[in-house]
């Protein structure tokens, strides 16, 4: 038990408290330099989390002792925000070099540990974001712009306001940044955002049953075609194929690499193989198992045969040489058997049998009643 506490709440072994830091912020990293002697002495560059996935880079110029999880007050033009720390020392520097910002002027300030009264703006400032919001919207309507406002974010001094919206054609919202700043007296800025983007903002249940990637790790969007679905053979339905942004889904492109390197040690799809019964066409492939489906017909489903994408070349080779095998399989063998699902299988009772063999198995003999 002490081991399991000392691990959780130490910097000697396992998890490091100070390298998890906040669990309620999206785009939450892992700190793995946190425990290293002498991590936070190379840099004073800190990197704060601010709403949703906006993130700044700062000089710890006062030399304060922040740690991951710390919610500190950063110099913003104008005024000041809040936010919380979420890198220290040589990561938030690798993280800054990747972010690409060349510009001094794009790296300000610490100002302090946010205190009790920096808190109570704040949390003033993020009470007028929703409404903020709803009455922008009605705004962007009456002056017939062709654009949604998805989200409001206030600066933890309420001198300034971030508008992310969407549209789909160059928007001229000159009229709207004056009725925006004279309805809510701030400083405006917008920000364009994608479909993705929105849907990162707005958070949700994707269909695989987690929460949605581009609401919890995903920072940068790489374009997704339709491409990536032809390399892995998935149907070509847009229903299927979008996520909750009507966009293609972002997961399209974790496998394809592996599937495109798989679909090299496959045959060419315009390959006929020949034997003695018939003549056979590719029909379909399992890319990952090298299983290979073929039939007798072009463009229907007849007499399928499935083989390995070694017996296949091998045809091939005999086709080029003039030879004709008897058939696709080995000698006449058996196909080799592909992954059973278990989800085909309609028959529920087969959960049951299992226990009744072993109430069975339990069962104790009984000692025979003495006659009397």
């Amino acid at each position: 038990m002490e081991k399991e506490l000392m691990i959780m709440t130490g910097c000697d072994r396992g998890l490091c408290k100070h390298a998890v830091g906040r669990q309620d912020r999206q785009l939450n990293t892992y700190d793995w330099l946190a425990d290293v002697p002498g991590n936070t002495e190379t840099t004073d560059l800190v990197e704060v989390q601010f709403k949703h996935t906006r993130k700044g880079y700062y000089h710890n110029v006062n030399n304060l002792p922040l740690k991951k999880g710390d919610i500190v007050a950063v110099e913003a033009n104008p005024g000041h925000d809040i936010g919380v720390v979420s890198l220290t020392g040589r990561l938030a520097l690798m993280q800054m070099k990747k972010a690409n910002l060349k510009s001094a002027d794009d790296i300000r300030r610490v100002y302090r540990i946010a205190r009790p009264v920096d808190m109570e703006k704040y949390q003033e400032a993020k009470s007028r974001e929703h409404a903020t919001m709803i009455e922008s919207r009605q705004i962007a309507k009456g002056l017939g712009l062709k654009m949604k406002i998805g989200d409001v974010e206030y600066q933890g001094d309420c001198n300034k306001a971030i508008f992310y919206y969407i549209a789909d054609e160059r928007v001229d919202f000159r009229q709207l940044i004056k009725d925006l700043a004279a309805t809510f007296h701030v400083r405006i800025e917008m920000k364009q955002i994608g479909a993705r983007q929105e849907a990162g903002l707005i958070g949700g249940t994707g269909p695989c049953g987690r929460e949605l990637c581009c609401a919890t790790w995903m920072k940068n969007f790489v374009s997704v075609g339709t491409q990536a679905a032809r390399y892995q053979d998935i149907s070509l339905n847009p229903q299927k194929l979008a996520g909750m942004c009507a966009k293609l889904k972002c997961c399209l492109n974790y496998e394809v690499d592996d599937y495109v390197e798989a679909s090299r040690q496959l045959p060419s799809k315009d390959i006929q193989l020949q034997t003695q019964d018939a003549d056979y066409y590719y029909f379909k492939a399992d890319i990952l198992a090298g299983l290979i489906t073929y039939s007798t017909d072009k463009n229907i489903a007849a007499n399928l045969e499935t083989i390995t994408a070694e017996r296949a070349k091998q045809i091939i080779e005999m086709n080029r040489r003039g030879e004709k095998p008897d058939s696709l399989t080995i000698d006449g063998g058996q196909q080799p058997q592909g992954p059973v699902d278990l989800a085909t299988q309609e028959n529920i009772a087969r959960f049951d049998r299992s226990k009744k063999k072993k109430k069975k198995k339990n069962r104790k003999p009984q000692a025979p009643r003495n006659e009397q």
